[in-house]
Order: structure tokens, then C-alpha cells, then sequence
């Protein structure tokens, strides 16, 4: 419990070295890979956040895990997440990764049992509903719960107006 309070002027100098290196190394494959590293597009997109999110916190404070150690880590992931994101053209790899986007309401038809899937209440719906400024049911096209985990609420001013299917072509209805 005495060393929860004290450290050496070494220990914070390697702490100090080691986070710069990694950041930079960060910096680096994040540049290579591209932004999607950190997009929040599918459970595998987070999972490698949380991954590089542990190397990092990892090499910089444990004294067992040196800088290239680190290093070489983070590039597996990226090289992971790179070679995933390249497979994701192919449909099985696609239903193996990503999460499909699930239709919560059509029109003015709430479809309740994927409400229930998506672990989304009637409160979020309506909630949602507002933060859209839809003022009429009638205006609602299609409530779509996201791959991400958002919601997207496709409407229009005009009552007539009709949704392009192409906008909801790999949305799952039930």
C-alpha cells in the first residue's frame, strides 16, 4: 500500500517515453488505415477501439510490455481491422462482422417486436421522432435503428412523399 503513493524519477521518465512513442505510433496507423479505425460503423469497429484503447494503457504502464512490444501490437490490429474492412465486399464476411440495420416504423406503423430487438422503448422512438422535428406521423417515411446503434428518421414535409427503396434496401423488416 506504500507504493500506491511513490515512484522514482526513472519510472515517470519511461512512463513519459512510452506514452509519446505509442501516441505516435497511434497517429501513424491511424494515418495508414484511414479514419474508419475509429468510426463507430460495427461491433468490430469497436472492438478494435477498445483493443488499441488496452495496448495503449498497456505499454505505457506496465513494466513488463516494452515500446516495440506496443508497437507491434497496434500494427496486428490495425493490420486486423485493414483486413477485415477490405473482406467486408464479400456478403458472408459482411453477415459475419456487421450488424444489419433493423426498420422500427414504416409510415405511421410502429413494428413493435423490433422495438423489442433493438432494446429501443416507445419513449426513444418518440423521442427521436422530435429531435427530428417531425410534428405529424403522417411525415414519417421510415424509422431505421442503424448498424451503429443510432437512429435515423427519414421524413418529409410533404404528406404524399414516398420513400426511394433504395434508401431502405438492406434494412431488415422483421
Amino acid at each position: 500500500m506504500e507504493k500506491w503513493f511513490t515512484t522514482d524519477w526513472q519510472a515517470l521518465l519511461a512512463i513519459i517515453i512510452t506514452a509519446t512513442g505509442i501516441y505516435a505510433a497511434v497517429i501513424l496507423f491511424t494515418r495508414l488505415a484511414g479514419k474508419r479505425s475509429f468510426s463507430k460503423m460495427s461491433s468490430f469497429d469497436f472492438a478494435m477501439t477498445v483493443a488499441v484503447g488496452s495496448i495503449i494503457a498497456t505499454t505505457v504502464l506496465s513494466k513488463n510490455i516494452s515500446l516495440l512490444d506496443g508497437i507491434v501490437g497496434l500494427a496486428a490490429i490495425y493490420l486486423l481491422q485493414i483486413g477485415v474492412a477490405l473482406l467486408r465486399r464479400f456478403k458472408p464476411v459482411r453477415i459475419a462482422v456487421d450488424n444489419s440495420p433493423l426498420l422500427l416504423m414504416e409510415e405511421k406503423k410502429i413494428f413493435y417486436d423490433n422495438l423489442k430487438k433493438a432494446r429501443v422503448s416507445e419513449d426513444d422512438l418518440r423521442s427521436k421522432l422530435r429531435e427530428a422535428n417531425v410534428t405529424s406521423l403522417g411525415q414519417v417515411r421510415a424509422v431505421v435503428f442503424e448498424t451503429t446503434g443510432d437512429i435515423s428518421v427519414l421524413h418529409t414535409d410533404d404528406e404524399k412523399g414516398t420513400l426511394e427503396d433504395w434508401l431502405i434496401k438492406d434494412v431488415d423488416r422483421f
